[in-house]
């Protein structure tokens, strides 16, 4: 890992966001072994500051440029992030069925959607463009999803 490289990145992943006048966030390298993500990190929203942890091991060999981006567009969907936890919260009892499935589906939707803008600024001004799919792999096929499901009456063979 050459992280002279990685903080110029960074640096201009910041520049790019926009994130350099709202907030101050300074990357730090993890080595500690049981850090098992890529990429994380630590936010105090009272005083705007905030840590991006990279994990110095890269246990998913991802582009390290994609995830940079991604937790840095976390930190500039915080505010948005926040004000719906909020509003999940005001609105639905912690440990129910309604509220897990509420909160499930807002963090999907953001993990998605931070995903999927991570992809269009790397296309747009990234040096690696390399998408990963590294979890493609442990996902079942097509055909394995529908192994074992009843026909209901219909058979498809003939």
């Amino acid at each position: 890992m050459d992280k002279k490289a990685i903080k110029k990145q960074f640096t201009y992943w910041i520049n790019i966001l926009r994130l350099k006048n709202n907030w101050d966030v300074k990357l730090e390298f993890v080595t500690d072994k049981r850090f098992k993500k890529t990429g994380d990190f630590k936010v105090d929203t009272d005083d705007k500051k905030a840590v991006l942890l990279l994990n110095e091991n890269n246990p998913n060999h991802l582009n390290l440029e994609a995830v940079i981006v991604h937790e840095l567009l976390h930190l500039k969907l915080y505010p948005l992030d926040q004000v719906t936890e909020g509003l999940i919260d005001a609105h639905y009892t912690k440990d129910t069925a309604p509220y897990d499935f509420v909160y499930s589906q807002f963090m999907t939707t953001l993990e998605q959607t931070v995903a999927e803008l991570t992809k269009c600024y790397l296309q747009a001004f990234g040096k690696n463009k390399t998408i990963a799919y590294g979890r493609v792999k442990t996902m079942k096929s097509f055909n394995e999803l529908y192994d074992g499901l009843k026909s209901y009456g219909y058979d498809h063979e003939e």
